[in-house]
């Protein structure tokens, strides 16, 4: 079957959910060239078993408010493909979560996480429910209904579920805790967990540093330097926050951030103790930063971000944030690298304008791989009973991880005949692993 009859069947199958046939139709676009050198992979249907996930899961998660009020969300879990490993992908608490998001960012965590070399399958899961404005309390009573159903399908050796946006320490915590009571028993089944209890150093920085990681290996290949360079970071979480101060600790200027109100510009630089303050422990909006940094500006709407001249963008926020006139706005301001934090964070008229003008992409699934791939590192940590040391995790996400995707993304995209397009190399790098498992496995 062609890839085109395979995408119009993924569509047909599929309907209504946008950001999971966007993200099946570049993978497929880019792969179309290893199936023509691979026939056996055709004949053994690996695309259209690939394409469908191995289990999908939706459920009811009713909680009760602290006004005494029983209120309920969905809860989901799609567990995508386990060819290489147990499932591995995060949770996402948001109200715009909803089946085809989750599809869609597990779809994407399969090739990352191959990406990453790691023994990891790709999955994703969460809810509709809104964190923000409960209370601990609400928030507690939500992820212990939540897991009351998730436990029954995942574990250490079988699904080991993380973070993402909208889940924290706190919520990780609560979840744990459920899960341990419920089964009586103290394993890695969730990552991302406090330090005392079996988590990893280095996880909370990990996507932010080891999307700079990444960077580097491009600028080092464009002959150019992070040192003095103006940076602008979409979003205010943890990848925003520790892809500026990386920035910032290897001389680079960050002079924007955002979140879902507006962004600040701040022309001497982010005060990122005073964003943490804000968003870690006051779990306050962006706007408030003006108080302690009266010079800097605030401007309402967080897509206007990308109009600041900068010579690094890092969209650390959310999907399809940059469009393709944030893109020709980008390059009309001279900048010269792109790489993505956030999942499919640019549109795919964005990506071509920036593969058009010559500006080094990153893309998601290879640049911010570097938090799924310090979760696998803690998940080792777990099945040993062993704690790294902060230094050790971080050299190995650097020196065994992110520049090993890249180099991988690199030769894959020479290969095939696409030169410096990591798009399409991360794509067809994270596939073919995939793809060799399934085809060893057999029908399955």
């Amino acid at each position: 079957m062609s890839v085109k009859k395979i995408l119009e069947d993924v569509i047909k199958r599929n309907p209504n959910e946008p950001e999971f046939h966007q993200a099946v139709e570049e993978v497929l676009e880019s792969i179309a060239p290893v199936l023509e050198k691979h026939p056996e992979y055709k004949e053994a249907g690996i695309v259209e078993r690939l394409v469908e996930p191995e289990r999908q899961i939706l459920f009811r998660v009713p909680w009760m408010d602290d006004s005494g009020k029983v209120q309920i969300n969905r809860g989901f879990r799609v567990e995508f493909n386990s060819a290489i490993g147990p499932y591995k992908g995060g949770l996402r608490f948001h109200p715009s979560v909803y089946i085809g998001i989750i599809k869609f960012l597990g779809f994407e965590q399969i090739f990352k996480n191959s990406l990453t070399g790691l023994m990891m399958g790709g999955g994703k899961g969460g809810s509709d429910f809104d964190p923000k404005g409960k209370s601990d309390n609400e928030v507690m009573k939500f992820c212990q209904s939540f897991m009351t159903e998730l436990q029954r399908h995942i574990g250490p050796d079988t699904d080991v579920p993380a973070g993402d946006i909208g889940v924290g320490g706190r919520e990780i915590g609560f979840m744990f805790g459920q899960y341990k009571r419920l089964r009586n028993e103290f394993t890695g089944v969730l990552t991302g967990k406090g330090l005392d209890w079996g988590g990893s150093l280095t996880r909370t920085e990990a996507t932010g540093y080891g999307l700079i990681y990444f960077l580097l290996q491009m600028l080092k290949d464009m002959g150019k330097e992070i040192k003095g360079a103006t940076v602008v970071s979409s979003g205010s979480g943890n990848v925003s926050i520790y892809a500026a101060q990386k920035c910032q600790q290897l001389g680079a200027k960050v002079v924007a951030m955002s979140d879902s109100n507006g962004y600040i510009y701040d022309a001497e630089g982010i005060d990122l103790k005073a964003v943490k303050q804000l968003k870690e422990v006051e779990r306050k909006r962006l706007k408030d930063y003006l108080k302690s940094r009266p010079k800097a500006q605030y401007v309402e709407g967080c897509s206007g971000i990308w109009n600041v001249k900068c010579d690094i963008a890092l969209p650390n926020a959310t999907q399809n944030e940059i469009n393709k006139k944030a893109a020709e706005t980008l390059v009309e301001n001279g900048v010269w690298a792109v790489a993505e934090g956030a999942n499919m964070p640019s549109t795919p008229d964005a990506i071509k304008v920036f593969l058009k003008n010559k500006v080094a992409f990153g893309p998601a699934k290879a640049a911010n791989a570097g938090g799924v791939a310090v979760s696998g590192l803690e998940m080792a940590q777990n099945s040993q009973r062993l704690s790294w040391l902060f230094e050790e995790v971080d050299e190995y996400l650097d020196k065994n991880i992110m520049q090993h995707i890249y180099r991988e993304a690199k030769k894959a995209a020479e290969e095939y005949g696409q030169p410096g397009n990591l798009v399409v190399g991360a794509n067809i790098a994270g596939f073919e692993k995939v793809a060799r498992a399934m085809y060893a496995q057999g029908l399955v």
